[in-house]
Parts: C-alpha cells; sequence; structure tokens
C-alpha cells in the first residue's frame, strides 16, 4: 500500500514483513499541559493547528493528516523538555520562517512562548525553535526536500550510536 505525500515517489505504509508489529499507521504522540485553554489558543492562533477538545483532561491536535498529538493537561507539573523532543512545522518560504519568528517575538507575552531560539541554517533546512507555555519545543522550518528524499535514500550511517545534546548535532 502506497500513497503519495510531497514527493515524486511513492511512500510505503506498511511494516517490513519482518517486524513483530504490523502497524497500519503512525497515529499519534502525545504531550503534556498546563492548562487546556491556553494551550489551544497557542496552538489554533500562533501555530494554526486544528484543535478538538475529546476528553475532559484533553485534546487532539493535527494539521493536513492522519496523524494527531493527543494533548493531556496535568496541571503545573509539566516537566521542561529538551530541544531535542521537538515537534517540527514546515512552512512553505524562507519569508515564512522569518515572519514566524518576528511573530514569536512580537507575541512572546500574549502565548507564554519560553524561548525562542535564533533562524539559522540547521541540518538542511531554514528555520527556528521556540519553547511553548508547557515546555514543549516546536521547530518551525523551510525545507525544500520532502520527507521522501530521506527514506528513497536509504540509511546514511551504520548502526554505531552517536550522543548528542543539543540540536546542532543532528546535522
Amino acid at each position: 500500500m502506497a500513497e503519495h505525500l510531497g514527493g515524486t515517489a511513492p511512500i510505503q505504509t506498511a511494516a517490513p514483513k519482518t517486524a513483530t508489529v504490523q502497524p497500519l499507521l503512525l497515529s499519534h504522540g502525545t504531550l503534556l499541559c498546563r492548562n487546556l485553554a491556553n494551550t489551544r489558543r497557542f496552538y489554533e492562533r500562533f501555530l494554526g493547528l486544528q484543535v478538538v477538545r475529546h476528553a475532559k483532561p484533553a485534546m487532539m491536535v493535527r494539521l493536513h493528516s492522519g496523524l494527531y498529538i493527543v494533548c493531556v493537561c496535568i496541571g503545573e507539573n509539566v516537566p521542561n523538555q529538551h530541544v531535542l523532543t521537538h515537534w517540527g512545522l514546515n512552512v512553505a518560504t524562507r519569508a515564512e520562517v522569518d515572519a514566524a519568528h518576528a511573530a514569536a517575538l512580537a507575541e512572546q507575552t500574549t502565548h507564554g512562548i519560553r524561548k525562542i531560539q535564533s533562524v539559522r541554517e540547521r541540518h538542511g533546512a531554514y528555520g527556528f525553535y521556540l519553547q511553548d507555555l508547557d515546555f514543549n519545543w516546536w521547530e518551525i522550518q523551510h525545507e525544500e526536500r520532502t520527507i521522501n528524499h530521506f527514506f528513497n535514500g536509504g540509511d546514511r550511517f551504520g548502526d554505531d550510536v552517536q550522543a548528542t545534546e543539543s540540536a546542532d548535532g543532528h546535522e
């Protein structure tokens, strides 16, 4: 089973036959938040995401796909996150990255944005990271390559592990 998502070649949507689990799709991930109303406002008004409240302590977040994030409210005990545990949002142009960065600086207090890193070229993309009111990190970037570029190209490195503690390390 395959479909086209922004690339020239179809992407495989089935797990390898040798895998123990045979999933149909990668469906969701989870984020934590302190206050659903404030977080929803940030997700909808700043990040432009679609949000639906599906449970008393949680809401679902998505953008143009079947992959969604469940945002669960746990109150003030939300842990701080490392920049490498971020969610990425791609925009159409470098100018849109610059505009988003300017908006983040201008609306930092309004949305409770904790940190905003500078815009720069990193791992083949032009973008920046910001940490939201719930300590979650978001990368807003413009990248010419599609996801198919990476998967169609196959592994670039062997099985040896290289540790990093910074976003610069995942070049």
